[in-house]
């Protein structure tokens, strides 16, 4: 072999290793820890830093990365026929295509990237250095092919290139290690109850007005501590006329400071000066806003109306803990029996129960954009008020009417699809 075509044959194996870099070095840049490399950039690291600016320009940096690779693999699937033609003539053409594509196939792409998908943090911060200088040397042309793939794709394919959510890039790390086995279900719920915070408005979890425990102002006071001091809540609205003329809020703490010293005579107990002026705030507010009024404004409790001003119901701060962490019970509350699972697989459903509830307890998907509970969902589905003994299918599950009082749905079978049939 004559020096010129050793040479060739040094260069081919140069390009190879190049190769072998730059694909390496897209793997690993793309499965980085992103949260492991934030972490890094604050305790100092200055090539974490380089890192985290690298994936903040990911099209850039997989542009620059790809024209590098193909740059690097046409030159030398080009030596590479042009040694083996000298070598062998004609057919020299058949062998280095073969044995350029074994080459490429196993030592530029299959190991640099197998080896890069195990150690992606320790890959990344070792090679980031680097494409500083080859995002600014390719920069234009990968400005041009970047802009011009995103016309195809916005344009021709009708796809964003807009990245995911922060908020659904967590859901979905979560849901994957729960698949996995790495989370358990009940912290992939409270993770995951975390996020919703910020998609749930408060009318999707308040406690409807129908179910409030309310005082009538108007009641002696003598009855008014009976039924405070009977009640399993420590802060009671008070009406007067009308269950939705809310004129303030008793805490029984209060009530009970006022029962010592009255020296037994209840009937002194003015109960309209221990109460507090009502908070009402509007039922389309999110969860996550409310959660950080209440820590604000040092409250546990709100009244909750519609844009007429008129009471829907009331809102706590347990209520919203309890849908990161479920059902909160103390001493005084009673295990909610509104689901009741049975042994042939359906669950036996009170129609209030909301479908969040069942979604988290059962992991089910069933979709409560149009209603919040059950019940609610049977009759938007149904597009009517089913009577007792009638059956529907719909989104995978069948819906079995219970009981009915008046134009409420009370109680409900559901069974999944493939349960039955």
């Amino acid at each position: 072999m004559t020096p010129e075509l050793l040479l060739i044959g040094l260069a081919i194996i140069l390009l190879l290793i190049i190769s072998a870099f730059f694909s390496g070095s897209e793997t690993a840049l793309t499965a980085v820890s992103r949260a492991r490399m934030h972490k890094l950039e604050k305790d100092g690291s200055q090539k974490a830093t380089v890192v985290n600016g690298l994936i903040n320009a990911k099209e850039r940096l997989i542009g620059t990365i790809l024209l590098g690779n193909n740059l690097v693999n046409i030159l030398a699937s080009a030596l590479t026929t042009s040694l083996f033609m000298n070598l062998f003539g004609a057919a020299g053409v058949v062998y280095a295509t073969i044995i350029m594509t074994a080459l490429v196939v196993v030592f530029a792409e299959v190991l640099p990237k197998t080896y890069a998908i195990t150690n992606p943090d320790k890959v990344a911060l070792k090679v980031a250095p680097v494409f500083g200088p080859l995002i600014t040397l390719f920069g234009p042309i990968s400005s041009l092919v970047e802009k011009i793939v995103e016309k195809i794709l916005t344009r021709f394919v009708g796809i964003s290139t807009e990245q995911l959510d922060a908020h659904e890039e967590l859901r979905g790390a979560i849901d994957l290690h729960h698949k996995e086995g790495a989370v358990v279900k009940h912290d992939k719920d409270m993770l995951g109850g975390i996020l919703d915070l910020k998609a749930l408005d408060i009318e999707d979890v308040m406690i409807h007005r129908t179910k409030m425990a309310a005082l009538n102002a108007d009641d002696s006071p003598r009855k008014l501590v009976d039924e405070a001091l009977k009640s399993s809540f420590t802060r009671l609205p008070l009406w007067r006329d009308e269950p939705e003329n809310i004129i303030g809020v008793l805490h029984v703490k209060d009530l009970v400071r006022a029962y010592s010293r009255c020296d037994g005579d209840v009937e002194k107990i003015d109960i309209a000066e221990l109460t507090i002026d009502p908070w009402f705030v509007p039922e389309t507010t999110s969860l996550k806003d409310q959660l950080a009024a209440f820590l604000r404004k040092k409250q546990h409790f709100a009244l909750v109306v519609d844009e007429y001003g008129e009471v829907q119901g009331l809102l706590t701060l347990e209520d919203i803990l309890e849908e990161i962490v479920g059902d909160i019970l103390d001493e005084h509350d009673t295990a909610n029996t509104g689901i009741r699972p049975q042994p042939n697989g359906s669950v036996n459903v009170d129609g209030p129960v909301t479908i969040r509830d069942l979604n988290r307890q059962f992991d089910w998907n069933l979709p409560d954009v149009d209603a919040t509970t059950i019940a609610g969902l049977v009759i938007h589905n149904a597009q009517a008020i089913p009577e007792p003994g009638q059956r529907f299918t719909f989104h995978n599950f069948m819906f079995e009417v219970l009981r009915r009082k008046r134009n409420q749905i009370t109680a409900l079978r559901i069974t999944p699809q493939k349960q039955h049939g």
